[in-house]
């Protein structure tokens, strides 16, 4: 059984979601994609992992790195696994480009070339926004490409973090 929970931040309303003991989902109401991974049979309940991920995000939105992981599931396939992992590595306030993760991925495993594509629509279907950041992967150049969320809300969320954004508003 899967459950779910709402959180209310500056850029809207949340749903989390989670498998009773790790979150599974994190969604910008409305978002593309949004609950993707959810089992159509799920229920509201609260959780321990849901006070500690609204714990988690009331430190990330009051501008603070938080200093703590809520424990995750990922519903994924192996690739999109993957390239999520990565992405929890990448620190708060800085960006990496979809090519980079690329690279990092073909270095680590097979085939020894990636596309930058790939990676972008694994980055994409990122089921747990903000925990496993997938607003902080940029174009080749610096600029804001795609986000789930949309575009104004991963240009809010990166000025929160203190990106500098002069270079990558294009």
């Amino acid at each position: 059984m899967e459950y779910t929970n709402c959180y209310l931040s500056p850029l809207g309303g949340i749903t989390l979601a989670s498998d009773g003991e790790a979150l599974t989902g994190l969604w910008f109401e409305g978002q593309k994609y949004y609950a993707a991974t959810l089992a159509a049979e799920h229920e509201a309940r609260a959780l321990p992992v849901f006070d500690e991920a609204a714990r988690w995000l009331d430190l990330y939105f009051s501008g603070r790195k938080p200093d703590f992981t809520p424990p995750l599931r990922m519903k994924a396939t192996p690739f999109r696994k993957a390239v999520w992992e990565i992405l929890i590595t990448i620190p708060y306030g800085e960006t990496v480009s979809y090519g980079q993760i690329a690279a990092r991925l073909a270095a680590e495993r097979c085939p020894p070339h990636l596309s930058a594509q790939a990676v972008g629509g694994a980055v994409g279907h990122n089921a747990i926004s903000l925990v496993i950041p997938c607003h902080r992967v940029v174009g080749a150049d610096g600029s804001l490409t795609g986000y789930a969320a949309g575009i104004e809300k991963k240009r809010w969320l990166l000025a929160l973090e203190g990106v500098c954004l002069a270079d990558s508003a294009r």
